[in-house]
């Protein structure tokens, strides 16, 4: 089954691409001290980084395997993003991260086509990258992240 395109967008646009490839994976995990080591083993891959995020209040590890990264996120609080999460929904599956060249155009582009964001302006990740979610509720569900190396 084919679908339409967006009635919205008129055969004299130009479809440009934005998000150029995943990024990286995010899970949600209760504890780095267990999960590093059953990813490691997982993957068949060594954890190549650990880094403590402010801004989002986790610690991160991440994997490559093949051109994708995976982050595990451990929450630093007990009551923080990760925890009340995991709380909710159980450990997993947490985000999707696209790579974005740039990141305002690509929340400006977003906010214009209706999405919700949930931050104005793009803020300090994991990775040195700067980086911007987009609201599960107008993603069918699904966390998505907005990543520009900085």
């Amino acid at each position: 089954m084919v679908l339409p395109l967006n009635p919205n967008f008129t055969k004299t646009q130009t479809f440009i691409p934005v998000m150029q490839k995943i990024e990286h994976i995010g899970i949600a995990v209760r504890s780095l001290g267990s999960s590093v080591p059953l990813f490691e083993k997982l993957l068949n891959s060594r954890c190549y980084k650990t880094e403590k995020v402010e801004t989002e209040n986790v610690n991160t590890a991440f994997f490559r395997t093949g051109d994708t990264k995976i982050e595990l996120l451990e929450s630093l609080e007990a009551d923080g993003v990760i925890a009340r999460f995991i709380e909710k929904k159980g450990e997993g599956l947490h985000h999707i991260a696209f790579d974005v060249s740039d990141i305002k155009a690509e929340m400006k582009r977003l906010k214009d086509e209706g999405f919700v964001l949930l931050n104005d302006e793009p803020k300090q990740g994991a990775d040195n990258k700067l980086i911007c979610f987009v609201h599960p509720k107008h993603t069918n569900g699904v966390l998505i992240e907005l990543c520009q190396e900085k």
